[in-house]
């Protein structure tokens, strides 16, 4: 789930960074203090509308570029490799269960036929000593 802190702060530094600013410039320009533009990039704080509007105009952007989530391409694929993971285990664990299944079902087959041999031997036997 998506933190709208950490967005803010990531995009904030990003734009800040860009444009080659000190944190002390972006505040000069904001009209704040150094210490709040360090404690909106930590998330330590978080900016009132209109401070949102002072931020993205000083920087030259619309508000909501503050707000945009990168897709990062290394996340991305984490996700996917976790999410092919657990396919591939589940589609190995029914596999293994169904194999486990039929023999079980054959093995109980065989002790059943194993067993019926037994008792046609014995009933065979008692028939021979009668």
């Amino acid at each position: 789930m998506t933190n709208i802190r950490e967005v803010l702060a990531l995009n904030l530094k990003k734009h800040r960074q860009v444009r080659g600013w000190s944190q002390a410039k972006l505040a000069e320009k904001v009209g704040t203090s150094t210490h709040y533009i360090g404690m909106l990039e930590t998330r330590a704080k978080f900016p009132s509308s209109e401070m949102i509007q002072k931020l993205s105009f000083a920087l030259g952007i619309d508000p909501t570029e503050l707000f945009y989530k990168e897709i990062n391409p290394q996340i991305t694929m984490k996700k996917s490799q976790k999410a092919a993971f657990e396919d591939v285990g589940e589609a190995i664990n029914q596999f293994i269960t169904g194999y486990i299944t039929e023999k079980v079902q054959k093995l109980g087959e065989e002790i059943c036929k194993n067993t019926e041999q037994r008792s046609e031997r014995k009933q065979a036997a008692r028939k021979k000593m009668d």
